[in-house]
């Protein structure tokens, strides 16, 4: 879990040290109690190892600074920032260049396009499912078709974005009901392989993820019944390095009539238990 755009109950410490007051209810001055709500460039971070892949940045189109690059073929030069008029190099180079900047779509145009009045673009990413590798497609070249389909495209390659992204946090969510039965997959995690294929569990330093002979699938989101107890979660953060990451708003009624898996006390939550990186 990558701590990011969290927020803090932070009390009346700073009411006290800069005299922050309020008048209450009743007409009297009272120190007030204050939160802070943090969003920083960990989201980035977020971003960048949520959609990326092993070519390079990928980008959802509403926050990348680049939506749409128009590469010409043997075109001639313009003007416009987003077309690609380097004539120096080969559109093979400009392609790869563009697909490590993670700009969602590339347009292919050249002398025979415009007489036909039909271009190639080709998304970032698959936009088709079951397809890994995305594949180019007819663009129209009449104003009156070419923008209409451009914005779809990107609105499909952002949706397929979103719903891959939330497929894979469904895929490593795991629900328990036990605190060992989460406790042994991250002891699976931490463990090396002997020669023999048998595991030795091994010291990792804080904020590491699985051993070197570990197996990464026994790691992820773990989705439990939960009695808020600062002392257990501490006596968890100790045995596992694991800690409270949220309680999903969505899932919260699910917690009524259950155990809580570490106490066996009834639940007041349901939370989401991971390490933090």
């Amino acid at each position: 879990a990558l701590q990011s755009g969290t927020s803090h109950f932070l009390g009346q410490n700073f009411a006290k040290a800069f005299d922050v007051t309020f008048q209450d209810a009743q007409g009297q001055r009272s120190l007030v109690w204050a939160t802070s709500w943090g969003v920083s460039t960990r989201l980035i971070g977020a971003l960048v190892m949520t959609h990326s892949d092993d070519k390079g940045l990928v980008l959802p189109p509403p926050v990348a600074p680049v939506q749409v690059v128009i590469v010409p073929i043997l075109g001639k030069k313009a003007e416009e920032n987003a077309v690609d008029d380097r004539d120096f190099m080969r559109p093979g180079a400009k392609y790869f260049e563009w697909e490590r900047k993670g700009v969602p779509l590339r347009i292919e145009v050249g002398p025979r396009d415009v007489a036909s009045g039909l271009a190639v673009m080709k998304p970032r990413v698959s936009t088709k499912e079951g397809s890994l590798d995305a594949e180019k497609e007819p663009l129209p070249l009449d104003p009156a078709l070419l923008v209409p389909a451009v914005q779809a495209e990107l609105e499909k390659i952002h949706s397929c974005l979103l719903a891959s992204a939330q497929s894979r946090l469904s895929e490593n969510t795991k629900r328990v009901d036990s605190f060992a039965e989460m406790a042994a997959s991250f002891q699976r995690a931490d463990a090396r392989k002997n020669g023999d294929g048998s595991l030795v569990e091994v010291e990792e330093e804080e904020d590491s993820g699985g051993g070197s002979g570990g197996s990464i699938d026994d790691l992820g989101f773990f989705l439990v019944p939960w009695k808020c107890d600062a002392g257990n979660e501490d006596a968890i953060k100790e045995a596992t390095r694991a800690t409270v990451r949220c309680y999903p708003l969505d899932l919260q009624h699910e917690a009524e009539g259950k155990a809580c898996f570490y106490s066996g006390e009834p639940a007041t939550h349901m939370a989401i238990f991971a390490r933090a990186f």
